[in-house]
């Protein structure tokens, strides 16, 4: 096996001492910030604000376009609703409401349900532009951001949590010299995100062959994986987004560790049916 590759499993934790220095008390376990729904959708934005805070997250706030207004349950306590676009998702007047929860957050979570509306694309690239915090972005928000892509992956903040499909969108969009195959095996692929991430300082996050792959800096991990649903649904990328809040220089290191306790991720994917 390459010197780069590392591979876990339940029995053989890559990084124990991340779980063992896992906060205890809630007022030390930070402040994580989730963007995303639109006029049409945030049930990804109620299961992983629940997931989140039993996670051991300190304190969870929820940033939504205002016309959620009225659809938001009761379990989201903490949330602020920013003017949203003639589409129902987050509008440039959410600029003022986005910048303070920035602030406010030790962490920021893009989880998706955005819409693909350019005002919440722009909206978005101004906070990958500033943001100096760990940065989580996850299923469509991915999409919407695709088209900076080259600027995107400049940031060693960023951690993007994708499809194997919007890896390889990555990939081109990048017009990067490889090109990825759902027939490729998982050798091959450790091998082109040891590359990649040399190249790119952000780390990235994919699901192939039944594996989690986590790659930043050259160096990659793999977790066996059954539940490629819990990627799409945003549970992996909020507990990467955790446990990266609480250990902000080992992005590859903490997210790794994230994986292990699968039966939190398998809880809060079958919440929503």
């Amino acid at each position: 096996m390459h010197s780069f590759w590392y591979t876990q499993d339940k029995s053989k934790p890559l990084f124990p001492d991340i779980e063992w220095n896992k906060p205890q008390q809630r007022n030390r376990s930070g402040k994580l910030a989730i963007v995303g729904g639109n006029h049409f959708g945030f049930r990804a934005v109620e299961q992983n604000y629940r997931l989140a805070l039993s996670t051991g997250v300190g304190q969870v706030r929820v940033l939504l376009p205002d016309s959620l207004r009225k659809a938001i349950p009761i379990t989201i306590t903490d949330v602020v609703f920013a003017p949203s676009n003639h589409s129902g998702s987050l509008g440039v007047d959410a600029r003022l409401d986005i910048q303070a929860l920035a602030q406010w957050a030790d962490s920021l979570l893009f989880i998706g349900d955005a819409g693909r509306n350019s005002q919440t694309a722009i909206l978005y690239e101004e906070v990958i532009d500033q943001s100096t915090t760990p940065l989580v972005i996850s299923r469509d928000a991915i999409d919407l951001i695709l088209p900076n892509a080259d600027h995107v992956v400049q940031q060693p903040t960023i951690a993007l949590v994708a499809s194997f499909a919007q890896t390889q969108k990555l990939f081109r969009r990048l017009y990067y010299p490889k090109i990825l195959t759902f027939r490729m095996t998982l050798l091959q692929l450790v091998e082109t995100l040891h590359k990649f991430t040399i190249t790119y300082p952000l780390t990235l996050v994919t699901f192939h062959a039944n594996t989690i792959i986590v790659a930043r800096d050259g160096k990659v991990t793999t977790t066996p994986w059954t539940d490629p649903m819990s990627i799409w649904q945003g549970s992996v990328a909020t507990r990467a987004a955790a446990y990266y809040l609480w250990n902000p220089s080992q992005p590859l290191q903490a997210i790794t560790a994230s994986l292990l306790d699968t039966s939190a991720i398998q809880n809060a994917t079958h919440l929503v049916v």
